[in-house]
């Protein structure tokens, strides 16, 4: 049975597919979009650390907005796709998206997201990990990369596609976490969150429950 930690949660981002993955594993949380901010954040010593300076940006950007209150658990989150350590982004549009598509076509390649948990308002304490999956994509022809592209799934996604939908085709195999892959290393979330609270002095009985929903109101978890 999974303990209750009562602890508000703020998900530091827009991303549709966090939101589901985060509510599908039974949390309760509020969601403030952190703007743009990490945009201006373009290069690291490695992707891993640059996914982390992005997601550490986004929650920071959300907390410095809340001044009073009780304490809260701000989560930040950001993807990158790379080959070595050549980063790849959410392409700037559809022309980009058929450019990263096909630099992507038959590679074995890392899904990285960076994870920021964020203690806020006062004194703000956080913790920081990057989540790495391996995905081996099948080679593309031309007409499939732009069929697909057209589509539209490709808007807004890190490495310009989507596995959790039709793109999951192009997909051979992913190694380690899918739903890392999807945008949010729920696994991993919940390794990291009783460990930055027990650093950060506060009370969580169970190491994996924090403002979860009753566990009979609990929705599926993502696949």
């Amino acid at each position: 049975m999974r303990a209750h930690c009562p602890l508000p949660i703020v998900l530091a981002s827009a991303s549709p597919r966090r939101r589901q993955i985060l509510s599908d594993a039974g949390y309760r949380f509020e969601v403030r979009d952190p703007g743009d901010a990490e945009n201006t954040l373009t290069s690291a010593t490695t992707p891993e650390n640059l996914a982390i300076a992005k997601a550490r940006l986004k929650a920071q950007t959300v907390a410095q907005d809340m001044r009073d209150g009780a304490p809260t658990l701000v989560i930040g989150a950001d993807t990158l796709v790379a080959i070595r350590n050549e980063i790849i982004g959410k392409p700037q549009n559809r022309l980009d998206a058929e450019r990263i598509l096909a630099r992507l076509s038959g590679t074995r390649h890392r899904v990285i997201t960076g994870l920021c948990l964020w203690l806020a308002p006062q004194n703000p304490r956080s913790e920081q990990v990057a989540e790495t999956s391996w995905l081996v994509m099948h080679p593309l022809s031309k007409e499939d990369i732009a069929a697909y592209v057209a589509s539209g799934e490709s808007d807004g996604k890190a490495g310009a596609y989507s596995v959790q939908e039709s793109g999951d085709r192009f997909v051979e195999r992913i190694e380690g976490s899918f739903l890392n892959v999807v945008g949010f290393p729920l696994e991993r979330f919940e390794q990291v969150l009783p460990l930055a609270l027990q650093r950060w002095g506060m009370y969580c009985k169970d190491i994996h429950a924090v403002s979860r929903k009753p566990s009979g109101k609990r929705g599926g978890r993502s696949t």
